[in-house]
């Protein structure tokens, strides 16, 4: 079988949990490049990844190309990588409110580009990552960037229009769900335990709630609604809730957050 060389241009926190899940593919060889010399000898003496000096370079070997950077970096490494670049490369994106089209119209119009939205559970390999495609990818390209990425958690393929909300829901994600533990740790502080019981506590019943609803057989509302005993603590505490309007505060952060990423391309 022929060896897929998967080419990272930056190799930041997300790069690096991508790389890590990568590795243990069999068939597949990666380069990195980083404008920060150390952040490239850090991963290059942790993961089998050849070092690139230039962006052209990772162009010149890869046949995929992980675009790695911040959304503000995007143009300035577009520049660089397009006269490296043909209509037999796959770019993939992971950059926040970077559109497919916004890749073409600075690189090359043949170009198959791939937009992606993971999420920093990556970590620990149970991440969340949206999928969607430009214009010149084909399927067969969704399908590599789906396995790819699967390597890292979950994937969920989308249409483009629907980005934005995937980045204010499980690109932001993760952020809204520590605060909430962040929260809930502070209350069982509140009421006699430890930080450390109150921090198991919580993020184990958060887990095992999440583990709950994405084994599909119930609603997240018929959960709620088996686990709350009339009169009950349950009960006592969603009445808190609801009349804090916690709902849908949760709804305008997701809004807010979707709202943002549309800003980013203007």
């Amino acid at each position: 079988m022929n060896h897929l060389h998967i080419g990272f241009v930056g190799t930041g926190r997300i790069a690096r949990a991508l790389i890590a899940g990568l590795s243990e593919k069999k068939n597949t060889v990666i380069s990195g490049f980083d404008k920060e010399p150390a952040a490239l000898a850090a991963v290059t003496a942790e993961y089998p990844v050849l070092p690139c000096l230039t962006i052209e370079e990772i162009a010149q070997k890869a046949q995929v190309i992980i675009l790695a950077v911040k959304p503000y970096q995007i143009a300035e490494v577009l520049e660089k990588l397009k006269p490296s670049l043909n209509a037999d490369h796959l770019l993939i994106s992971v950059a926040a409110g970077i559109s497919s089209e916004f890749i073409l119209n600075n690189s090359i119009d043949t170009l198959k580009v791939i937009r992606v939205m993971p999420n920093t559970p990556a970590f620990v390999g149970a991440g969340m990552t949206a999928v969607s495609k430009g214009k010149m990818a084909s399927d067969e390209d969704v399908a590599l960037a789906s396995d790819l990425f699967s390597s890292i958690g979950r994937v969920t393929i989308l249409d483009e229009s629907q980005m934005d909300a995937a980045t204010a829901l499980s690109g932001s994600g993760p952020a809204y769900m520590f605060h909430i533990l962040d929260s809930l740790i502070e209350g069982g502080v509140q009421c006699g335990l430890t930080s450390n019981e109150a921090l198991l506590l919580s993020a184990q019943t958060m887990l095992g709630a999440a583990k709950m609803v994405l084994s599909g057989q119930k609603s997240p509302e018929e959960l709620k609604r088996e686990v709350t005993t009339p009169g009950g603590t349950t009960e006592a505490g969603l009445k808190v809730l609801d009349e804090k309007n916690i709902r849908q505060i949760l709804i305008e952060t997701v809004v807010a957050a979707a709202a943002r990423s549309r800003e980013l391309m203007k």
